[in-house]
């Protein structure tokens, strides 16, 4: 007797799709194997037919790799220096680049000037706002001095409206603020979810794709800084810029995160400010604090920002503390390495003070130091700190410290003490083998921690008072 199937026909089987991602399997798994992200795999339908496809007509013929005109994509700058150091040269033609940042941050403002700049009789530049109206952004554009006579504006959050305008404006240039804003009516679903922010790109990548029409999209971030929506947006286009800052301080960095057209070490420096945004293509100034005389708790580093070396202050203090546990505050510091420094100097360099006093170190203009680099400048403001007294004028320090009290090499040491030369520094504390010495300056390599307390002057540190000892005559 036959036995009747159970098996569940293949166009019935469910189907599942990863809402980060949007890979796709047959069976539900609680971890994404393309993305790694865990319970973001919802079932969304029945699976998909196996299809073949057969070979068609070609749309244009295959060349040999040297036959290939090169000169479509030549990048053109957009009038702001230290984006088209990032982007490497400027935007091409075809190429579309994802800008994502937070609230605040200054992305419209930056994207709103590159706009007016990069405008001319020959090249029309379309910016599309999704998230204000027409004559807000326009107040704005007033107040920074971006107007342009081949700049055109529209406020719109549907697709079809934004190819239209393209149509009729047929720009060298489009900017979308912001891609989560924009939906499609012949998807479902609410704008900036999965398919909405795909169907939006796809269809943007593909009109620049025909157009030669590099675009530009304003993304939107999570709470943990990683850009909202699918992983897939980062894989469809071309570029992908961080633009960050502190809100609370004027400076404003745009990080290379991934480009087809240059390198991805690049950093723009911008400085924010009531009249707009500006580039700085020497951003030390907004780091240091020029002093006449000395204070005790500071020290200089020079960090590396991609390929661009930044003179930059690490401050600390100490004071006695009020409480059981004392106070560790960082601002612009990593507390961790803050914490591992403090330990270095408690048992490798023998400051005992340290372990019961509130400490507050930070950064100088807003700028965070996670590079290992910094760590021999942090730990020479906190012994400056603890012992109240300065370090000498015009020094730089540069090492990573480790747990053995051990001052470790660092990469681009020559890169650096270069720009402190050029600013004006004339002393350097750096690691052993420090290469070629810029004319000019002082350079003392140190193998520990000990080596490189010695910097400081010979002072009593300041402590708790204590009884004085009586005379072996008085005894």
């Amino acid at each position: 007797m036959a036995t009747r199937s159970t098996r569940t026909p293949a166009k019935d089987r469910p189907s599942y799709r990863c809402s980060e991602c949007g890979w796709t399997t047959v069976k539900w798994l609680g971890r994404c194997p393309e993305c790694q992200a865990w319970g973001t795999v919802e079932e969304f339908g029945a699976a998909p037919a196996v299809r073949t496809t057969a070979a068609g007509r070609v749309t244009t013929a295959a060349l040999p790799i040297g036959q290939v005109d090169g000169r479509q994509a030549t990048a053109r700058g957009t009038g702001v220096d230290e984006l088209d150091r990032v982007l490497g040269g400027g935007l091409v033609p075809g190429a579309v680049v994802l800008l994502a940042g937070e609230p605040g941050v200054g992305k419209s403002t930056l994207l709103l000037d590159v706009a007016a700049k990069a405008a001319s009789e020959t090249h029309r530049t379309l910016y599309i706002t999704g998230e204000e109206s027409a004559s807000q952004v326009r107040l704005r554009a007033d107040r920074i001095g971006a107007l342009s006579e081949h700049l055109f504006l529209a406020a719109e959050t549907d697709l079809s409206a934004v190819l239209g305008h393209l149509d009729t404006v047929k720009p060298s240039l489009l900017v979308l603020d912001s891609v989560q804003t924009v939906a499609s009516p012949e998807i479902d679903g609410a704008p900036g979810g999965m398919a909405q922010v795909r169907e939006v790109a796809g269809a943007l990548i593909r009109a620049s794709k025909e157009r030669g029409m590099a675009t530009v999209l304003v993304g939107h971030v999570t709470k943990d800084g990683g850009i909202a929506g699918p992983r897939l947006l980062e894989h469809l286009v071309d570029v992908v810029l961080s633009f960050e800052g502190d809100r609370h301080a004027r400076l404003r960095l745009v990080r290379g995160i991934k480009n087809r057209y240059g390198a991805t070490d690049e950093v723009g420096c911008f400085e924010l400010h009531d009249e707009g945004i500006t580039g700085l293509a020497d951003p030390s100034g907004l780091f240091l604090t020029r002093r006449a005389e000395p204070v005790p708790g500071t020290c200089l580093t020079v960090t590396l920002e991609g390929r661009r070396p930044l003179v930059a202050e690490v401050q600390a203090l100490t004071v006695d503390t009020q409480i059981p546990s004392p106070r560790r505050t960082t601002s612009g510091l990593e507390t961790s390495r803050v914490s591992m420094m403090l330990a270095v100097l408690e048992q490798r360099g023998r400051i005992s003070a340290l372990g019961k006093r509130d400490i507050y170190s930070a950064t100088v203009g807003g700028v965070r130091l996670t590079e290992p680099a910094a760590d021999l400048a942090i730990a020479l403001a906190l012994a400056s700190a603890a012992s109240d007294t300065p370090l000498p004028q015009n020094l730089v320090a540069v090492g990573e410290v480790g747990l053995a009290g051990e001052v470790r090499r660092v990469t681009g040491v020559q890169r650096r003490l270069s720009e402190a030369a050029r600013l004006g520094f004339t002393h350097a504390l750096v690691p052993g083998d420090a290469g070629k010495i810029p004319p000019g300056m002082r350079v003392l390599e140190v193998a520990d921690i000990g080596e490189a307390l010695r910097v400081l002057p010979k002072r009593p540190r300041r402590e708790a008072p204590q009884a004085p000892r009586e005379s072996p005559e008085r005894r």
